[in-house]
């Protein structure tokens, strides 16, 4: 081998001279070369189009505030021509972060093409936290917001049961409600929805077993949305680089780019959990399990899956990273519903929403099993 220090010099090593070393680097340097010049060309005229790029929105699909209780907020998407089913579809997203994910853009937007597709869509919005939050638990938002929205609806409609629809942590909401109120619910359909939290592989399902979460709420009050989004990004690290490293080749189409800043728009935006909710969700679900063990409480009541008897279909991600396969599938063996289906999506959590796949295959699929249960 030639030093490093004998090819700066020039020092004969191995019979090879300072001039043969430098041939040779030069030799094999000449595509990095030739890339460094591209990507710097790249740059410059990816600077150029973002120079155009203003502003980008999400969530543009029209829809108008129907109900409101403290913070939280239901609105109801405006069609155009009547639903094809007449009871109407609620909508719940995960607290971690804004429900604008399901319509992050005219031809990806999970919510524009359930519209489409025939269905009468609602959405809750959990609204932003703050400290003065700390205190609102888990009962709040499942017995009290998500139990009166629903009962609007039902009174608004002038139906005794509607659709429910839960996606990731919302999901989980759902199905705890559909175990406590089924005769409200006419089908639950759920997407990437974490039930079982056993040691599936999955080291966000390890961590709270061995973090101090009363320490962390106690001091905190409500948990900043940062932090948690910070022990999703050390699920997979890789993603974090390569995601920048892929952009490269996109700088140049404002439409790429574009869709790459919606993205992250949403993926900024992160209101905080309200403490106590925090603290009953990581002990009771995360670290104790205690839903699939037949155990969980709300409330003062015990939350028997058996009473969730509607019909389910159950929507998982082949390919997620963050929910575990297992801890969604699990699910079916426990609960009461006679007609219930799994659906394997191919993709990861967030492609279940924002995907092309998602557009043309899942959207209708859903849709269609609604309607026929409509």
């Amino acid at each position: 081998m030639v030093s490093f220090i004998d090819t700066l010099t020039g020092r004969k090593t191995n019979n090879c001279t300072f001039a043969q070393n430098f041939i040779i680097m030069n030799f094999n340097s000449s595509g990095i070369a030739e890339e460094m010049v591209s990507t710097g060309q790249k740059i410059a005229n990816g600077y150029k189009v973002l120079q155009g790029i203003e502003q980008v929105e999400i969530g543009t699909t029209p829809k108008e505030l129907v109900w409101q209780s403290d913070k939280i907020k239901m609105f109801h998407y405006i069609r155009e021509t009547p639903a094809k089913c007449a009871t109407p579809v609620l909508v719940s997203f995960a607290m971690l972060n804004r429900h604008d994910v399901l319509d992050l853009q005219p031809d990806r937007s999970l919510m524009k093409k359930l519209l489409d597709e025939g269905l009468d869509i609602y959405i809750m919005d959990w609204g932003y936290h703050d400290r003065s939050d700390r205190y609102l638990t888990m009962e709040d938002y499942i017995d009290g917001y998500m139990n009166d929205a629903i009962d609007f609806l039902r009174k608004k409609h002038k139906v005794d049961k509607i659709h429910k629809q839960g996606i990731c942590q919302g999901g989980t909401f759902s199905m705890i409600y559909a175990a406590l109120y089924p005769e409200k619910l006419k089908s639950l359909t759920t997407y990437v929805a974490p039930y079982d939290f056993s040691d599936c592989g999955c080291m966000l399902y390890k961590w709270p077993k061995y973090i101090d979460v009363d320490a962390m709420v106690d001091y905190h009050g409500t948990i900043p949305g940062s932090m948690i989004d910070g022990a999703f990004g050390m699920l997979k690290p890789s993603m974090n680089i390569s995601k920048y490293l892929g952009l490269i080749d996109s700088l140049e189409d404002k439409a790429k780019m574009e869709n790459f800043l919606r993205m992250e728009k949403w993926k900024g935006d992160l209101p905080a959990i309200p403490g106590e909710m925090y603290r009953k969700y990581i002990k009771d679900l995360f670290r104790d399990n205690l839903l699939v063990k037949g155990e969980f409480e709300l409330g003062g009541r015990k939350v028997d899956l058996k009473n969730v008897t509607m019909p389910f279909l159950n929507v998982y991600a082949t390919e997620d990273n963050i929910i575990p396969n297992d801890s969604t599938k699990n699910i079916m063996a426990l609960i009461g519903s006679k007609d219930k289906k799994d659906y394997p999506f191919p993709g990861g959590h967030i492609g279940v929403f924002v995907g092309g796949k998602s557009q043309k295959e899942l959207a209708p699929a859903v849709a269609r099993w609604v309607v026929e249960r409509c």
